[in-house]
């Protein structure tokens, strides 16, 4: 195509524009169709297979044998291996996982398949390639001391007294992310106890342990002064229980666990909102002599046959490690509103938001600890989770409340839903400017020394995107840049952009993600998009697209910086660096929109969707920290494979973020 004048390029072409209408059309009706009877849309997570394989290892400790669910939940583990016989953490990994393949390797055995099954022997030769079982992280080695395949010894003790510990001292149990807080404690209980459930003789592990097993089950010292201590204080501190088999306090610290776990089931039988706390807790139960017939059991054994599980055609099942429902209706909700939709003349568009309005979370959480005299007031990620209400959830909230106000019918209801999340969300404001995902300045970074710390990440400090979701919904409810919480968030925004001009994505793959949380947020407080800090970011989005018109950027990005805004074309990807451009100035990016939006019209789908296998969320990236590390290949344990990072696949990123690039574009054009 001939390149004409930047505007023009902007006004309806006949062609392209009909084209464009009849794939935003056809994607309006499947979102519509997608959407539940109760008014909310929800998406399958997808993870790796350390969930299956759990799960399979978890009926194993709980005493249920031949579960309904296994027979599909092996089918599934079966489906995903690799060729050279790994499995890995994200789609397109480059290698696998040792981690993963183990636990998985561990759940295959003890489901009766053979040492010299074919799979079971590829799996096998590659984890001994890998540098053998010694290789794998702590959950790993929990895992395989459940089913008696590891000493206890040697892994990272859990004293349940840490729930003695006041506020001040550095190991409080609310100075861990919310995540590792609720799966911690259940694990106090679980290597207080030292719970064992073997495997039997014949599926026993032994083939994995070549060579002496002392020398490979052996817990190894990290690098580093604070590391170092740690390392030792573990080792004197189960010296001590090795000497006191009943150490004094012992009983009522595992008493005080498990109080804490019963408080904390949610609505619909797990634990968190995650499966770890769930799965973890359900055993913890079980060594503190609760059988799976007990009503607390029997509702977190059932939450599988809900809305946690799906099964693919063919029989393969799968679980989900979260389920997002609350965030896929907040965005779909949003996407409706960029393509023109209202309440009053869309029911579809007013019955998620009578559904997103009821989901406000009005009662107390862990977020209290640090915040006793604040009043709830945030939105969950999840339908049941009130526990954990998040700040990215309530910021897009907020974003889409303060769109449909106008023309909602119970204004007083969303004025009062409104003002309850906006304290809300000053209130968890973290002293740096920005907000974290769960709590205030949960950024000890000591925590992460401890041995227990090396996977994923152990708190939750301030990230840019999240702290972007905030600004513009701020924005949108007619906050300016003088408000003086405006201002501290800025700062720590522009403190946070990179040399190139991108910024790091905490929850989304990566940079394109980061980047475009913070220029439509920018925008939304009215602030000069000729800056040229703005400007940097836009070209570095811009510098970034992709021979076919699209964007995209693969997980192996959190480790490799030649992969930073690089990787096949996603649809999901794409939208969200139009949304960036289009945010800053769509008439001086016209080519480039244009050739995005016939990337999105000739990759979408007959049906009006888009096809996406690649992971383009984050759950963590394995820094540890869960922020932007600098020397990430000389201090951490992985690589581009991040076996210590946990990545997800939306099913309805692929979906609502182009409806909404597709819906601001046809809005620039007047269309």
């Amino acid at each position: 195509m001939e390149i004409q004048d930047e505007v023009d390029l902007l006004e309806p072409q006949e062609s392209l524009t009909a084209s464009a209408d009849s794939a935003v059309d056809r994607a309006l009706f499947w979102l519509l169709d997608a959407q539940y009877e109760d008014g909310y849309w929800a998406g399958i997570l997808e993870s790796n297979a350390c969930m299956e394989a759990e799960w399979l290892l978890c009926f194993h400790v709980l005493g249920i044998a031949n579960h309904p669910m296994s027979r599909g939940l092996v089918q599934g583990l079966l489906q995903r291996q690799r060729a050279d016989g790994s499995w890995d953490v994200y789609y397109g990994a480059r290698a696998g996982d040792i981690n993963t393949t183990v636990e998985v390797y561990a759940a295959l055995r003890c489901q009766g398949y053979a040492a010299d099954h074919p799979d079971i022997k590829r799996a096998r030769d590659w984890i001994q390639l890998q540098g053998g079982v010694k290789q794998v992280r702590v959950f790993t080695r929990f895992w395989l001391a459940l089913i008696g395949e590891w000493p206890w010894e040697e892994t990272p003790n859990l004293p349940p007294e840490i729930l003695f510990f006041p506020r001040w001292f550095p190991f409080n149990i609310y100075h861990f992310a919310a995540w590792a807080r609720a799966t911690l404690v259940p694990l106090c209980i679980l290597s207080a106890r030292r719970m064992v459930v073997p495997l039997n003789k014949k599926s026993c592990l032994q083939e994995l342990f070549p060579e002496d097993r002392s020398a490979v089950v052996a817990l190894g010292k990290k690098a580093g002064a604070w590391s170092t201590f740690f390392y030792h204080a573990d080792r004197a501190l189960k010296k001590y229980q090795r000497t006191f088999k009943r150490p004094p306090g012992r009983q009522q610290a595992i008493k005080m666990c498990l109080e804490w776990i019963l408080r904390r089931q949610d609505a619909d039988g797990a634990w968190g909102g995650i499966q770890p706390p769930w799965i973890y807790s359900l055993m913890a139960l079980k060594a503190e002599g609760y059988p799976v017939t007990h009503p607390v059991m029997a509702k977190g054994l059932a939450a599988l046959d809900a809305h946690w599980s799906y099964e693919r055609p063919g029989g393969a099942r799968f679980v989900q490690a979260c389920e997002s429902p609350v965030w896929d209706t907040l965005l779909s909700s949003f996407a409706l509103l960029d393509c023109g939709f209202s309440c009053t003349s869309s029911s579809e568009l007013r019955k998620a938001v009578d559904w997103i309005l009821d989901q406000q979370v009005l009662l107390p959480g862990d977020w209290q600890q640090k915040l006793p005299t604040v009043s709830p007031g945030g939105w969950a990620f999840e339908r049941a989770n009130v526990h954990y209400p998040d700040v990215d959830d309530t910021a897009v909230a907020l974003i889409v409340l303060a769109k449909v106000r106008p023309d909602y019918p119970d204004t007083a209801r969303v004025n009062l839903a409104i003002e309850r999340g906006l304290n809300w969300l000053f209130a968890m404001q973290c002293r740096n400017g920005g907000w974290g995902a769960f709590d205030k300045d949960n950024d000890k970074d000591l925590l992460t020394k401890i041995p227990f710390s090396d996977f994923g990440e152990t708190i939750d400090p301030a990230s840019v995107d999240v702290t972007a979701h905030v600004l513009e919904a701020l924005g949108l409810l007619g906050y300016r840049t003088t408000h003086p919480a405006v201002a501290k968030a800025l700062e720590f925004i522009r403190s946070e952009q990179e040399n190139d001009g991108c910024w790091f994505g905490r929850w989304g793959v990566n940079y394109i993600y980061g980047t475009a949380a913070v220029l439509p947020a920018l925008a939304s407080l009215n602030m000069n998009m000729n800056q040229e800090f703005i400007r940097r970011a836009a070209n570095w989005i811009l510098g970034k697209q992709n021979n076919d018109g699209g964007w995209g950027e693969s997980c192996a990005s959190y480790m490799d910086d030649t992969q930073r805004g690089r990787g096949p074309s996603t649809a999901s990807q794409t939208a969200w660096a139009m949304m960036s451009l289009l945010a800053v100035d769509g008439g001086t990016y016209a080519e480039s929109l244009l050739r995005a939006e016939a990337y999105l019209k000739t990759t979408q789908t007959p049906e009006g969707t888009w096809d996406e296998p690649y992971y383009t969320g984050t759950g963590f990236p394995g820094y540890g920290i869960g922020r932007r590390e600098i020397k990430r290949q000389r201090s951490l344990q992985q690589h581009a494979e991040l076996s210590r990072g946990f990545m997800i696949n939306y099913n309805l990123y692929r979906h609502y973020f182009p409806l909404m690039a597709l819906g601001r574009l046809a809005a620039l054009r007047g269309a």
